[in-house]
């Protein structure tokens, strides 16, 4: 059986005793179970809560929590000034769809433009959006069928889809071809 070695640490001698504390584990102490209750409050949907909390937590927080308190930050914000937005009219909410579209935010535009065509199933328009979504996101499929809707409901719609360069990915799609330059009897 082999013996444990005893080795005195630098400027020790053998047999004392180091009296250092031991140092902090990561995801322990106060700073950490403010984190954990504010992240409950996100997942509650308790944004304005959270929001404070995380905004109280930043100035105490050690530097490893920082970043993700402000990342936790930006997100409460965003939820809360989606939840005032109120619209007085479909084309409102089209436009505000359009702008998250535009910075990229496509999840946001499609449920705004989902939520015009729900109360205005004849939003030609916004059908029209979708389609374009659905074509930047990769989803020809559904662009297609969005796309033959704008045109079922607004015929006008094919003369600017054929020269709409959002379209671009789709254009050697035969199924989008057929759609904007159909056949004449």
């Amino acid at each position: 059986m082999m013996q444990e070695a005893k080795i005195a640490a630098p400027g020790r001698k053998k047999g004392s005793h180091a009296t250092a504390k031991p140092a902090a584990q990561p995801g322990t102490g106060p700073a950490f179970q403010h984190y954990q209750a504010a992240i409950q409050l996100v997942q509650q949907a308790k944004y304005d809560k959270a929001l404070a909390a995380f905004e109280k937590l930043l100035t105490t927080a050690p530097p490893e929590l920082r970043e993700r308190c402000r990342m936790y930050i930006s997100t409460c914000q965003r939820q809360l000034e989606r939840h005032n937005l109120a619209f007085a009219t479909p084309e409102e909410r089209y436009d505000y769809a359009v702008s998250q579209l535009n910075v990229g935010l496509y999840e946001e535009a499609r449920e705004q433009f989902n939520g015009v065509v729900s109360g205005h199933p004849n939003a030609d328009y916004a059908f029209y959006g979708l389609a374009v979504l659905e074509c930047i996101t990769n989803h020809p499929h559904e662009c297609l069928a969005n796309l033959n809707r704008a045109i079922q409901l607004n015929p006008r719609n094919r003369l600017q889809a054929r020269t709409d360069n959002d379209f671009q990915s789709m254009l050697d799609d035969p199924r989008f071809t057929e759609l904007l330059y159909p056949e004449v009897p």
